[in-house]
């Protein structure tokens, strides 16, 4: 499917549908937990159901209503799924899910998904898991998915590089229901809100845990007891800062206004981040309760470090395009291991819009460039194609986006909010 977009003053509120990040962690810890969770607000998309349908397999049952997940977890007692578990696109479910597996007492369980996840590294991930017990087998033997998870995970000692925070926070989610203590050793964090957002949950559900942090900020090691159990949980799914983006950086693009409802600053989402950056660049942004208002003026380049926030690294891209002077994304190299290398993927659809835009191992510089329509592509990635999609409302001339069917993932909305707010976009084709 492809979206045509073309050049249109967007101003108006949006409402963010929940957090990704959060509706699967809260999926996975109530299937875990012993008794009945209500997951209320969850994101409804592709990744989110392709949790749900994950741990339906291993046993829980999940009662899907509108606006609220009930939950009846398996007290860490998981059975082995009757055929092969599909998690279609959905990274974080895939590594969450591969920790949840290796508390099996019997069987296996195969894991798979579209081609983008098999060929997104799970191969550290797998290595800690057999360190911990457990028995992971990649079935091509590239550290990627297929792959079969065998229990039982013991506890014990691991190191891992955690060029993504997913390896963490699955090792640090099944840990606590191994049969003994485990002790983690992280000396690479990439993206370490995400691994805060983990342990928030793990401690409001009742989990004990402890950790040190090493002289430079990085996580030293993580001491985890087992044999714990979580608690259930009845909990809220707050608004997705990483949807937001897109509509923080539509607002500062032109003479756009837009007011966006649903986040909490003080949640501990590192993509809220995005609203300092938007800031910093130079859009007038007012924050008051759950509403931030973004108000477009003349936009300069500055350096922002994306280690914490990978995510924000297509939408930052395209407003780096409309700033005066040099915008610098640095220190995420993690982004070449997305649904895409989104670092060379931006440069490559952002140049076929006439932006002038290069690559660094772990970033990009962006020029302030003019614009024009063309015809690019998503690559089969959410982010991108949304990305690309604000560009498209803001340029002179026909922009279209192919492989707009994406956006399934994590938005499903984003075409009717952007509508909504004023956007000249249409859908064309079938999925």
């Amino acid at each position: 499917m492809d979206l045509v977009c073309e050049q249109a003053h967007l101003e108006g509120a949006v409402t963010i549908p929940g957090s990704k990040s959060h509706t699967i962690r809260a999926v996975a810890i109530a299937s875990l937990a012993a008794g009945v969770s209500d997951i209320r607000r969850p994101l409804e998309s592709d990744d989110a159901r392709a949790a749900v349908r994950l741990y339906r397999a291993l046993g829980a049952a999940i009662d899907t209503e509108p606006d609220s997940w009930r939950i009846a977890g398996t007290g860490g007692e998981l059975r082995a799924p009757d055929d092969i578990i599909d998690v279609g696109n959905s990274g974080t479910t895939l590594r969450i899910g591969m920790g949840s597996c290796a508390l099996l007492r019997d069987g296996a369980v195969v894991l798979t998904g579209d081609g983008q996840i098999r060929r997104r590294p799970c191969g550290p991930l797998g290595e800690s898991l057999n360190d911990l017990g457990a028995k992971c087998l990649f079935t091509r033997g590239n550290g990627c998915a297929p792959l079969v998870v065998q229990g039982r995970l013991g506890g014990g000692e691991t190191t891992i590089d955690a060029v993504t925070s997913q390896y963490l926070t699955s090792l640090l989610l099944c840990a606590p229901l191994a049969d003994g203590d485990s002790v983690i050793r992280v000396p690479v964090l990439n993206e370490r809100p995400y691994v805060d957002m983990t342990l928030d949950w793990m401690t409001r559900q009742g989990i004990t845990f402890e950790h040190e942090d090493g002289d430079d900020g990085q996580v030293a090691v993580f001491r985890v007891p087992g044999e714990q159990q979580y608690a259930p949980t009845t909990r809220p799914i707050p608004g997705d800062f990483s949807s937001a983006t897109f509509f923080l950086g539509a607002g500062a693009l032109g003479d756009n206004e837009i007011v966006l409802h649903g986040l909490d600053m003080h949640d501990t989402q590192g993509d809220k981040s995005v609203v300092d950056c938007v800031s910093r660049m130079g859009a007038r942004v007012d924050v008051r309760g759950d509403a931030i208002r973004v108000r477009a003026e003349n936009l300069a380049g500055c350096d922002i470090d994306l280690n914490a926030t990978p995510d924000a690294l297509p939408m930052l891209a395209v407003l780096g395009c409309f700033a005066e002077g040099t915008t610098r994304l640095v220190n995420v190299p993690q982004a070449r291991l997305k649904e895409t290398d989104r670092i060379a993927v931006m440069r490559e659809e952002l140049t076929k819009l006439g932006a002038r835009v290069s690559e660094l191992p772990d970033g990009l510089v962006v020029e302030q460039s003019a614009l024009h329509g063309a015809e690019v592509d998503g690559h089969g990635d959410h982010r991108v194609v949304m990305a690309l999609a604000v560009a498209g409302t803001a340029i002179e001339g026909r922009t279209t986006v192919h492989g707009y069917e994406a956006v399934t993932v994590t938005y499903p909305g984003f075409v009717d909010a952007l509508t909504e707010l004023g956007g000249a976009v249409q859908t064309v084709g079938q999925t």
